[in-house]
């Protein structure tokens, strides 16, 4: 199992980065100002997009992993990746989603805890209704974890 920085041709990435984040406009807010890695593991496995957000967060925008290999820990490995490689550089590694029993649950395995919401997240920037669960997402929910 390696994991790789995509420094180049990010989109070729896409379907996975929408597994996470399903408006390919959105993505495109954070893709190219990002750091990209990808976990290979005999194949691309999972994906996950950070971002600086200033007074030393670091902020997860996307993380996926190909659905058939889901619940086989390769997220947590992305995530303990990002912990080792950017907890020198940064105080709080902080993720947004929404407030969906799928996956609040993955962070607070990972030692991230509730930190804040913003309201109506989801109902506003997004151009359709996401669901997860079949229940829709509003608000987004951030979590925090110290580095």
């Amino acid at each position: 199992m390696k994991i790789i920085e995509i420094t180049e041709n990010k989109k070729q990435y896409l379907d996975l980065l929408l597994l996470a984040d399903e408006q390919e406009t959105m993505i495109d807010r954070y893709l190219y100002k990002g750091k990209m890695y990808v976990l290979d593991d005999n194949g691309i496995k999972c994906e996950c997009v950070v971002t600086d957000e200033g007074n030393g967060v670091l902020e997860i925008k996307n993380i996926a992993t190909v659905p058939e290999y889901q619940g086989k820990g390769y997220a947590k490995a992305l995530i303990d990746f990002i912990v080792e490689r950017y907890g020198k550089q940064y105080a709080i590694l902080q993720v947004g989603t929404g407030d969906s029993p799928l996956t609040i649950p993955f962070y607070e395995k990972c030692g991230f805890i509730r930190s804040h919401s913003v309201p109506h997240f989801f109902t506003d920037n997004y151009d359709h209704p996401i669901y997860e669960d079949g229940v829709q997402l509003v608000d987004m929910i951030y979590l925090r974890r110290r580095l």
